[in-house]
């Protein structure tokens, strides 16, 4: 019998190691190449718009959120220039406070004096809306513009600054009004990047918000009615610092939406940092707030947003009646602020709040000798969470169902 030779066999292993190679070889080429990255490689979608959520910690009855700016601003239909921003960037939440944020402490920081000024002899008088605007428009350094008695419909706005020695003064008795025509949209006075301005004596009313303050600084807004608005009455925004509102009688605020009728509104709520200040804190800092009388809110008397620092509020008197929207006279979500010698009558729950919206804020506020009739059913002074927070023992807060505060009081 002949013997079976070996290589037909390794022939066709031979081929079939070929045939593999030629499938696989195939299979590579068919493989889509990898692009090299360019610009709309790299595109980001925007983030969605989000909400800001209270760190952990006690909380309230009332849960604290701070959404209201979210709706407010997408409601804001006030007609003008509006600060610059990023309205599709994202506030890094992660990101460490300011040296500035971090070291603040009541009472330190370049506060402005607690006095109102004093208007001088004018250089321009106006009677008329048409004239006001003109004025405001052509005012410098040193001009003292003199509203006459009247009603003044219409959205005015300043943007020039006058200066540390030469002020510029927009000042009237209370029977000049500034008239905004509606509570629907519209500031009806507008301080737009304006600083070192005196606002003195007048009337506001009729506007989506009375008064709003765009990066000013130094400014005395003093002794003036604002009422009748849709949203607040004043708003300090867009880092307005070491600005001193005294004197004024503020009321009949909430008429386009209760959530946003408070009195006095400091700073902007973390969901609007990306409109305001680049997706950064809104540092409005240094403020004075003083000698206000502050009733018919339907939201807080005075509102103070995480990212501000080193404020006073001071001798301000409030009744929280008409509150339908918030649980407070004030709410504190700023640091280093010095809330002393208040009065205030009827709240539904607590006299004053912080509250902690972003990690480290909310922190270091001291209360002090504070008096008044809560008549609600929370603390005279709550601090959710406690923090740094400091309440003397000098406050005298009664009717109370909770008591003075939810932290032991210090001498």
């Amino acid at each position: 019998m002949t013997r079976r030779t070996a290589v037909p066999w390794i022939i066709a292993g031979a081929m079939t190691v070929v045939a593999l190679i030629a499938i696989v070889s195939a299979i590579i080429l068919a493989i889509p190449k990898p692009q090299p990255l360019t610009a709309s490689t790299w595109a980001v979608t925007p983030a969605p718009a989000e909400t800001a959520t209270p760190a952990a910690g006690p909380t309230s009855s009332t849960s604290a959120t701070d959404t209201d700016e979210d709706q407010e601003q997408a409601a804001d239909t006030s007609t003008g220039p509006k600060p610059s921003g990023s309205a599709t960037g994202k506030v890094n939440r992660d990101a460490p406070m300011s040296q500035a944020a971090l070291a603040a402490r009541p009472g330190q920081g370049p506060l402005p004096a607690a006095k109102p000024a004093t208007c001088p002899a004018a250089t321009v008088r106006v009677s008329t809306a048409t004239q006001l605007s003109d004025a405001l428009a052509e005012a410098a350094p040193g001009t003292v513009i003199q509203l006459a008695d009247g009603v003044y419909e219409g959205h005015f706005s300043a943007t020039v600054s006058g200066t540390a020695s030469q002020r510029i003064y927009l000042c009237g008795g209370r029977n000049a009004v500034l008239d905004g025509g509606g509570t629907s949209k519209g500031y009806v006075f507008h301080l737009d990047g304006a600083s070192h301005w005196v606002l003195s004596g007048f009337t506001i009313r009729n506007g989506q918000k009375g008064l709003v303050a765009d990066s000013s600084n130094g400014s005395v807004i003093q002794n003036l009615s604002v009422t009748g608005t849709g949203d607040e009455a004043i708003h300090l925004r867009t880092n307005s610092s070491s600005n001193l509102v005294i004197g004024n009688v503020i009321s009949d605020t909430g008429h386009r939406n209760a959530k946003f009728g408070e009195g006095i509104y400091i700073g902007s709520a973390v969901s609007n940092w990306c409109t305001y200040t680049n997706c950064t804190a809104d540092e409005s800092n240094y403020n004075v707030i003083t000698n206000n009388d502050i009733s018919a809110t339907t939201s807080e008397s005075i509102d103070i947003k995480e990212g501000t620092i080193g404020g006073v509020v001071k001798g301000n008197r409030f009744d929280g009646s008409s509150m339908t929207d918030a649980t407070a006279w004030i709410n504190v979500k700023g640091n280093a602020w010095t809330i002393e010698a208040n009065y205030g009558q009827n709240s539904p729950e607590n006299g004053y709040e912080t509250h902690q919206i972003l990690q480290d804020w909310g922190d270091y506020n001291h209360f002090a000798g504070n008096t008044g009739t809560v008549n609600g059913s929370g603390y005279g002074i709550a601090s959710w969470p406690p923090l740094h927070n400091t309440v003397s023992c000098t406050n005298a807060l009664t009717g109370s169902a909770k008591g003075l505060s939810n932290i032991p009081c210090t001498p």
